[in-house]
């Protein structure tokens, strides 16, 4: 018989609420568990199926860690114990599956693994249910392409933890039916997570590709000598990541320089032209291209709000900082 955690819900506390469809989590690792969080913190149902019955057997435990944690924090909306009665942990896929109108598969990034998980998902789960991938870099086409019902498989990849990065890309296949995409963003919102749309297939999606290019140049800088593993980490820490967690890249470029991005763009594009040819790179940054992103960002911010932008900017920066050193933020 599958676990509950706990087996029954609070007094006077319904487990799920009425409007939210019926999840199923096919992997107990930390994306897995972290989903589990998210979704039994928005009310929805949630059924967690792990292979492994010594990672099943731990799962309890880490959940109610996770969620007295984020209590802790003023993160939980109810008391842990309400949460908690969400979630049951299934032995058996086909437990898990039943009924299910959402499936995120966490299982681990290995090709054959996910084309044969996700050939017993698309033969085991309810013909309308949406079946997500937590995929990292892998995309849909890859491990979906053959089989029956691939028009309801995607992508949804999050932040890791994913209770604690409140957003999560969607990325169909050429052959994702629309209105699964559709679906699969709703149930992303209604959990809380910003859901962003990835316009085409492409390996490692938005969130990886950022991330990666900035690793492979602090591997670079290592290797050359230039900077300390930790002064790189302290440069991202401090630096660019405090920046960077109030605003993004194309906004600080665009609140960096008077005149905004197109100003930027004019006096560093080829500063950093150079920089990637020293890596071999060669994307720069044309006419067409930097007025596209000129229009997106004085779409956002007109240029005669600049200032505006700037002080919003700085207000945010000066909050954090002030929560650094109060030691909220460590």
């Amino acid at each position: 018989m599958p676990s509950e955690i706990p087996s029954a819900p609070l007094p006077g506390a319904p487990p799920a609420r009425p409007d939210r469809p019926l999840i199923a989590i096919v992997g107990g690792g930390s994306i897995g568990l972290g989903f589990a969080v998210v979704f039994a913190r928005a009310g929805y149902p949630v059924r967690l199926f792990e292979p492994a019955e010594s990672r099943r057997a731990v799962l309890p435990a880490e959940l109610a860690a996770r969620l007295a944690g984020l209590d802790s924090a003023g993160l939980l909306p109810e008391p842990p114990a309400v949460v908690r009665a969400r979630v049951s942990v299934e032995e058996t896929l086909a437990a898990a599956l039943e009924d299910t109108a959402y499936v995120q598969e966490c299982a681990p990034e290995d090709l054959a693994l996910k084309r044969a998980l996700f050939a017993e998902l698309d033969r085991t789960a309810p013909p309308e249910a949406v079946l997500a991938s937590a995929s990292s870099a892998l995309t849909a086409s890859a491990f979906a392409a053959d089989l029956a019902g691939r028009s309801r498989v995607l992508v949804v990849h999050p932040g890791n933890p994913p209770f604690l990065i409140a957003l999560a890309e969607i990325v169909p296949a050429p052959f994702t039916d629309p209105a699964v995409v559709e679906r699969a963003c709703d149930i992303v919102a209604g959990a809380g997570l910003a859901p962003i749309r990835v316009g085409r297939e492409i390996e490692g999606f938005v969130f990886n590709r950022l991330q990666g290019a900035l690793l492979r140049e602090a591997y670079c800088l290592v290797r050359d000598g230039v900077a300390s593993v930790s002064d790189v980490d302290r440069v991202v820490r401090d630096g660019l990541g405090l920046r960077w967690s109030v605003i993004g890249p194309f906004e600080t470029a665009d609140l960096n320089t008077r005149g905004g991005i197109a100003a930027h763009a004019k006096k560093m594009g080829p500063a950093y032209a150079r920089m990637g040819a020293e890596r071999g790179q060669h994307d720069p940054w044309t006419d067409d291209l930097v007025a596209r992103v000129t229009a997106e960002r004085r779409a956002e911010l007109p240029l005669e709000r600049w200032e505006e932008g700037v002080a919003r900017r700085d207000a945010r920066l000066m909050a954090l900082v002030r929560q650094r050193r109060a030691g909220d933020v460590a």
